[in-house]
């Protein structure tokens, strides 16, 4: 029996699908953490790397699937902080992986 090109895209397809529950999340398994470091700029004007609290929650060792779903809730507008909704809302997800990556991986000082 001899498959056609659209028949082998269609079993192709397929096997990926079945895959699907087995694949990390996106935005949390491969953030480029490079990226979050050139990123957080903007993050460390508030929040101290040192991982003091100083009225202003630390992230400096956050876990970085607890990272992104926060980030995911203030893009969301489901937590309610005017400022870190605007400052969530203009990161992609890659992004935010990204800070998730960069900030997960520090140690507080």
């Amino acid at each position: 029996m001899r498959r056609t090109r659209a028949t082998s895209c269609l079993v192709a397809a397929t096997a990926l699908l079945a895959l699907l529950p087995f694949a990390p999340k996106i935005g949390v398994a491969a953030g480029d953490r490079a990226l979050g470091e050139y990123l957080s700029s903007e993050c460390v004007t508030c929040h101290q790397l040192s991982g003091r609290y100083q009225g202003i929650p630390p992230i400096v060792g956050w876990p970085e699937a607890s990272f992104v779903e926060i980030m995911d809730e203030y893009r969301a507008k489901r937590r309610d902080n005017p400022v870190m909704q605007t400052i969530a809302g203009k990161f992609s997800k890659e992004e935010i992986a990204a800070l998730a990556a960069y900030f997960g991986n520090l140690k507080s000082k």
